[in-house]
C-alpha cells in the first residue's frame, strides 16, 4: 500500500523502519496517549517484533506513516469479528516533531477511504481515544469522524481509571461526502 502526500506517505511497514520506529515510539507522550499493547521504554527489538507481526498479517491494514522514507508513526486499522463483523477500529501515533502539521488528519482521511475501499463488507470504522486526549479527538473531527458518547471508566493507564470516547464513521458518510 502507498498513498503519498505532498512531503509524507502512507505505506507498507518495511524491516529497515525499526531503528526509526523505536526513535520516534520512544515517548512516553505518545506512549500515554496509546494501549498498553504498544509499550514504553519503546526499543529496537519492540520494533522488530512488531515489524515481524506485520510481515505476517493478512489482510495488511498496519501502516507507516513516512516523511523522506523515514517513519514517523504509525496507523492502522484492526478488523472485528463474529456479529461485529462489519466494523473495524482504527488507531494512530505519529512522532512529537511531527505534531500540529496536520499529517495525522491527512492520513487518517486516507486509511479511512482505503479501508472502506479495500473492504466492502465493512460499514463503520471506530476509535476510542481517552477522554483527556485533545490532540486525538480534533484529528478525529477534522477527518469526518462523530462522537457517539463517552464510556466512563472504561479503561486503565498509567495506573489511572479513565474514561474513553467512542468516535465512529460510516461508509455511507464517506460515500454522501459527509
Amino acid at each position: 500500500m502507498l498513498i503519498t502526500f505532498a512531503d509524507f506517505a502512507v505505506r507498507d511497514w518495511r524491516p529497515d523502519d525499526a531503528p526509526s520506529l523505536a526513535r520516534h515510539g520512544n515517548d512516553r507522550r505518545i506512549w500515554l496517549n496509546m494501549r498498553d499493547a504498544f509499550p514504553y521504554p519503546y526499543t529496537i527489538a519492540d520494533a522488530k517484533a512488531f515489524l515481524a507481526f506485520v510481515a505476517d498479517m493478512q489482510p495488511r491494514s498496519y501502516f507507516a506513516i513516512a516523511q523522506e522514507d523515514q517513519a514517523i508513526g504509525g496507523i492502522g486499522y484492526t478488523l472485528r469479528h463474529d456479529v461485529e463483523r462489519i466494523s473495524a477500529e482504527i488507531g494512530y501515533w505519529l512522532g512529537m516533531a511531527f505534531w500540529g502539521r496536520g499529517i495525522m488528519t491527512a492520513a487518517l482521511r486516507a486509511v479511512t477511504a482505503y479501508a472502506f475501499g479495500e473492504h466492502p463488507e465493512l460499514r463503520r470504522l471506530f476509535a476510542m481515544p481517552y477522554a483527556g486526549s485533545a490532540a486525538s479527538v480534533r484529528v478525529l473531527e477534522k477527518a469526518g469522524y462523530r462522537c457517539e458518547g463517552r464510556m466512563r471508566q472504561s479503561a486503565i493507564k498509567d495506573g489511572q481509571i479513565i474514561d474513553q470516547l467512542l468516535y465512529a464513521i460510516l461508509r455511507d458518510e464517506i460515500e454522501a461526502g459527509a
